[in-house]
């Protein structure tokens, strides 16, 4: 449906059409994350969960490319030849099509659990049920408890993660939205933007799968993604720091910002591996996302058209907004190793008792004393 409302953009004629559109867009955006979170948690292990996140989050990052590159291609091919509509609109058509045939596809393949699973053997079935016992997190249980839904809204750790989604895209609104005028102001054309734009994509990809992949390594996603959350400020201050008449330098610190998708994304795989219970992870789910949104509505205020072509005020947000999430990144590691610590006081005493099968029931994180969070 994502896909048939993107092409139907090209039809919008005014103002008024294109925000009913965008409207709809955000309607039907807004269950992908919470969704491949939820698929995630489900199939893999806790030390898997982080690089598998970063996998199929990097997909944003190749589509930055491929994006930048078609929509260069319909720019181009519309100066030489002429298209019997406008190019951006071409772009609307295809991007559309594209992404509803493979919905159309994930429909078909993707199953519910492992116990749905086509493509697996009886035994298979099994084994991938087997396999996530370490998980603590239940599997196919998806009976909506209030409970679950009140310990998401008392969860101070919860407002760590909804706090982060609020302060980092924040800057994920203002640069994702103006990254076409940012490059313009460094001095190159709008068709050469969407050419000089696509080496971003390629960092953000290269970062989420080196952090991803060194997070579930070392056993410390947090840590590692704040390195490539300060090698985003990096660009950022080398944005503000070289001068205009220095576009590659400037061009170069664009690029470095792009890295900062890695700490959002080990945020994100956090949600996965240590929010158990299947009400309480799709409200947190749901709660991260909605925080996304509002970062990424006020991002773009930021960026006034006053302020060109440096751009000020909304890069001194930016750097402002990433070293916030520093804070709130330790304050998260630091809190999750104190309640590690609670839970292995709890069962050391010699009064506690285990469940019996509870790893495959339905308990929150925070009511399974046999829960370890990852960090």
């Amino acid at each position: 449906m994502w896909g048939l409302v993107l092409a139907l953009f090209a039809t919008t004629e005014n103002f008024g059409g294109a925000v009913v559109i965008r409207l709809f867009l955000g309607v039907f955006e807004a269950a992908v994350t919470p969704g491949f979170t939820l698929f995630v948690s489900q199939w893999y292990t806790k030390k898997e969960q982080g690089f598998r996140t970063s996998i199929w989050f990097s997909f944003n990052g190749f589509a930055q490319i491929f994006g930048g590159l078609v929509a260069y291609g319909f720019a181009r091919g519309a100066d030489i030849h002429g298209f019997s509509i406008a190019p951006w609109k071409a772009i609307f058509i295809f991007t559309g099509v594209l992404t509803s045939t493979m919905g159309i596809i994930f429909f078909f393949v993707m199953p519910d659990n492992q116990l749905n699973a086509r493509f697996l053997t009886k035994e298979e079935r099994v084994l991938a049920v087997h396999r996530i016992k370490v998980n603590e997190q239940g599997i196919g249980n998806k009976h909506f408890k209030w409970y679950q839904v009140k310990e998401a809204l008392t969860d101070p750790i919860v407002w760590g993660f909804v706090l982060y989604a609020l302060l980092s895209d924040i800057p994920n609104g203002g640069i994702s939205n103006f990254f076409s005028q940012l490059i313009v102001s460094f001095g190159y054309t709008p068709e050469q933007s969407l050419l000089y734009g696509t080496p971003g994509g390629a960092v953000e990809v290269v970062t989420l799968l080196l952090c991803g992949f060194l997070g579930d390594r070392l056993g410390s996603r947090l840590l590692v993604s704040i390195a490539a959350l300060v090698l985003s400020m990096v660009g950022m201050i080398m944005i503000i720091a070289i001068p205009l008449d220095r576009p590659a330098g400037r061009l170069a610190g664009y690029y470095l910002t792009q890295a900062d998708a890695a700490p959002f994304v080990a945020i994100l795989s956090l949600i996965s591996t240590n929010v158990a219970g299947w009400t309480k992870k799709t409200t947190v789910a749901a709660m991260y996302l909605v925080a996304y949104c509002v970062g990424n509505i006020i991002g773009p205020q930021t960026f006034r058209p006053k302020d060109a072509p440096e751009y000020r005020p909304g890069e001194i947000t930016i750097l402002v907004c990433w070293a916030l999430c520093i804070v709130d990144l330790v304050f998260i590691w630091a809190y999750y190793r104190r309640q590690n610590a609670k839970k292995r006081l709890v069962r050391a005493d010699p009064s506690y008792t285990r469940i019996e099968n509870q790893e495959f029931l339905d308990l929150t994180d925070r009511e399974n004393a046999e829960f370890s969070y990852s960090l």
